[in-house]
Parts: structure tokens; C-alpha cells; sequence
């Protein structure tokens, strides 16, 4: 067995003479069980919140999107739908995307409307959102889909037949406006439908049909400003946008979802590391419990350590000694942190038994990569403590 391990597992199993070094040693293994627990428990949740988040933005945004490199728009014919035709493709739609002006009654508000065709739902499922009224309305030409925003910003209802809201959109030409009655298409439609995803797409868009954003804008039958696709089960987006954009060529760009919402997974990512630098600082401050334990054990062994000293045990093998005192603590504490965090997290997980609202539970995720990193950082970190703390043991202080 090896001597230094034999040693140290004695010291840390055995209780100190000295009753206050025992107290310090517990206070030292609860700091490291609590803030195994905290870090844990806090990178679960954050997982929880980014899955939860970027279920809206899966509900709203496609897995790869198509836009034309020059203008606005460009022109679906035969030749480009083949190109669409792809294993890893399970569907696409055309839809046409502009800002417009809104008005009703006496409110406006400046938003982006959003012409989609029938076969919108196989890629995103936004009548899922709709929690009022009904989803567009391929049929009844003159009916949008609003935010809630929007909603709340104009007063609107839905299915109100006495009053309509009006669309406006420049007309497209050169220089200044010189009369402002014939600068814009203006069309009138129904709201006949409400949804909520977030705040910002809520305020954002306005959902009809492709006929009616096409007799806004102006547009051909077969223009439009991009295709939605989504992806068959299993089919790396990325992959499938190297591939698609090398068959499209330079004439359009093909984006991922992550791309289409860089700065919000940016957000996200950022807020994950912040809140783990956060609590690895605390492990950190709950660590100098681990080293002044292990410290006031060397001081209460002075002797022992002599006598070891002189039976030919070197400086080196006697700070190995403590060295895996302080890591076998560590190892300990991490083991009954996670033995307590990981039920917490899978039983919130299934019974969700704290809540944000009275409808909504608090999202967590149990990761296995979590587990890694929450023992990847306590035991490097007790490590170091170990180290420094065994760093005080030399020569002069077993002779």
C-alpha cells in the first residue's frame, strides 16, 4: 500500500487530541459538501432556463433559413425548389418578411409583418403560441395573426368587424417623400388571432397569409425573401448548411438558427460562465477551510511527523502525506454534494416542486457534462489547496 495514502487516510478517519482542529476539519468538509451543491445545483438550473429559452426561439425561428445575397427578395422557380431536395430536408416554406407601420384606431406602432404559406407549420409550429383566437387563415385573404405586444400597444382584439387594422409600407422608389398619400401600400385586415412567445417577437411580428404580404409589397406570385427548412431528426445543421449552401452557390446565404439569434445565444452562454466563475469564487473562499485545517493538522502532528522523519520518511513523502489528506476531504465532500444536489435536481425535474409563477416550475436539466465539470473544478481547485497548505511542512520544522 502506498505509505503516504496509508498515513493520511489514519489522520482524516482518526479524531485530532485537540478538539477545535475536529471542528475545523467538519466546518471545512460542510463548506465543501454546500458549495458542491450550490454549483451544481445553479449549473442545472441554468441549463434548465437556456433550454427553456430556446424553446421559444425554436418555435418561432427554423433550423436553416435562406435569404438572397442581393435585395430584398428573389424569385422561387422549378430550378431552385430541386435544389431544396435533400435527404436531411423534411420541409420547407416561402415566406415574405417587411417592416411596416401599423395602425388602429388612434395608436400605431412600427413592427415587421410576415406572409407565410400553408406549409409554414411542418417547419415552425407557431400555432402552438396562439392563445387567443386562431392561427392565419390561408383562405380569408385580409386576417393577421398579432403579438401580444402588439396587441396590448394598439388595443386590439380579435374578430373586431367594426374596426380594421391598417397596414402601411413605403412605396419603393428614390428620394424624398413629397406627398405622404400616395408614399405607402396601405391594406386593411382582421385580427383574428393572438399568440405570446417572447418580448420581442411579440412586439415584432405580425403574421399573415404570403397572398396578402404579397399584395403589400408588391410581389409576383413567386417572389419572396426566404425559405424556412427543417431538418429530419438526427441531421446536423451545420452539415446541412455547408452542403446546401455549396448547391445554392453565392446568390443566396443559408444561416442556422444559432446564427439567426447569435447575440441572444451569446447572452446566454455569457450568463452560464459568469454564474459559474460566481460560485467556483465560493468554492475557492470555502477552500481556505480545507488549507487551514490541513495546517492546524500539521502543526497537532509535529511530532508524529518527527519520529516519521526519523525512520527515513523524506520532506517530499511527509507533504504527500497531507496532500492526499486534503484531497481525500475534497474527494469526500464532493461525493455527498452530489449525492445530495443530483435527487434535488432529477426530483425538481419531474415534480417541479419550486415554482417561478403558480403554472410554472422552476426549469432545471441534469447534464452529465455538469456533473464533469462540477468534479473537474473541485477536485483540481482541493488539489491546489492540498498542495499549498502541505507547502508550509520542511526540513527545518520535523527535525
Amino acid at each position: 500500500m502506498n505509505f503516504p495514502l496509508y498515513i493520511a487516510r489514519r489522520y482524516l478517519l482518526s479524531k485530532s487530541s485537540n478538539n477545535a482542529i475536529n471542528i475545523i476539519t467538519i466546518i471545512a468538509t460542510l463548506g465543501v459538501i454546500v458549495s458542491t451543491i450550490a454549483l451544481f445545483i445553479v449549473l442545472s438550473v441554468f441549463s434548465g432556463l437556456k433550454d427553456f429559452s430556446l424553446s421559444f426561439i425554436k418555435t418561432a425561428d427554423p433550423d436553416l433559413k435562406v435569404t438572397s445575397t442581393e435585395g430584398k427578395s428573389f424569385m422561387f422557380d422549378k430550378a431552385l425548389e430541386e435544389k431544396l431536395i435533400h435527404e436531411k430536408i423534411e420541409a420547407f416554406t416561402k415566406v415574405i418578411e417587411e417592416r411596416v407601420f401599423l395602425s388602429y384606431g388612434e395608436k400605431s406602432h412600427v413592427a415587421s409583418i410576415k406572409g407565410v404559406d400553408a406549409d409554414y407549420l411542418q417547419v415552425n409550429r407557431l400555432d402552438t403560441a396562439v392563445y387567443f383566437g386562431n392561427w392565419v387563415n390561408y383562405d380569408a385573404k385580409h386576417t393577421v395573426v398579432v403579438g401580444s405586444a402588439i396587441s396590448t400597444a394598439l388595443s386590439i382584439g380579435t374578430y373586431d368587424f367594426l374596426e380594421s387594422l391598417k397596414i402601411y409600407v413605403p412605396k419603393p422608389g428614390k428620394g424624398y417623400i413629397t406627398n405622404p398619400k400616395t408614399a405607402f401600400n396601405q391594406v386593411s385586415a382582421q385580427t383574428i388571432g393572438i399568440y405570446r412567445l417572447t418580448d420581442d417577437i411579440d412586439k415584432k411580428f405580425v403574421y399573415t397569409n404570403l397572398a396578402l404580404a404579397q399584395d403589400l409589397l408588391n410581389y409576383k406570385p413567386e417572389q419572396i425573401t426566404a425559405l424556412e427548412l427543417k431538418l429530419r431528426k438526427g441531421a446536423s445543421a451545420d452539415e446541412v448548411q455547408e452542403e446546401l449552401q455549396m448547391t445554392l452557390g453565392n446568390d443566396y446565404v443559408v444561416k442556422t438558427r444559432q446564427q439567426l439569434n447569435s447575440v441572444f445565444y451569446k447572452m446566454l452562454n455569457t450568463e452560464n460562465l459568469v454564474s459559474y466563475l460566481v460560485f467556483t469564487l465560493i468554492l475557492i473562499i470555502a477552500l481556505f477551510n480545507v488549507i487551514g485545517a490541513i495546517v492546524m493538522m500539521i502543526i497537532d502532528k509535529k511530532e508524529n511527523l518527527k519520529t516519521l522523519f526519523h525512520l527515513g520518511s523524506g520532506v517530499r513523502e511527509i507533504r504527500r502525506i497531507f496532500v492526499f489528506q486534503g484531497f481525500l476531504l475534497t474527494l469526500f465532500g464532493l461525493f455527498v454534494g452530489l449525492l445530495c444536489a443530483m435527487p434535488f435536481v432529477l426530483l425538481q425535474k419531474k415534480y417541479g416542486f419550486i415554482m417561478i409563477t403558480q403554472s410554472l416550475a422552476y426549469p432545471v436539466e441534469f447534464r452529465v457534462v455538469n456533473v464533469m465539470v462540477v468534479v473537474l473544478t473541485i477536485v483540481v481547485l482541493g488539489y491546489l489547496s492540498a498542495k499549498i497548505a502541505s507547502a508550509r511542512i520542511n526540513k527545518k520544522l520535523i527535525e
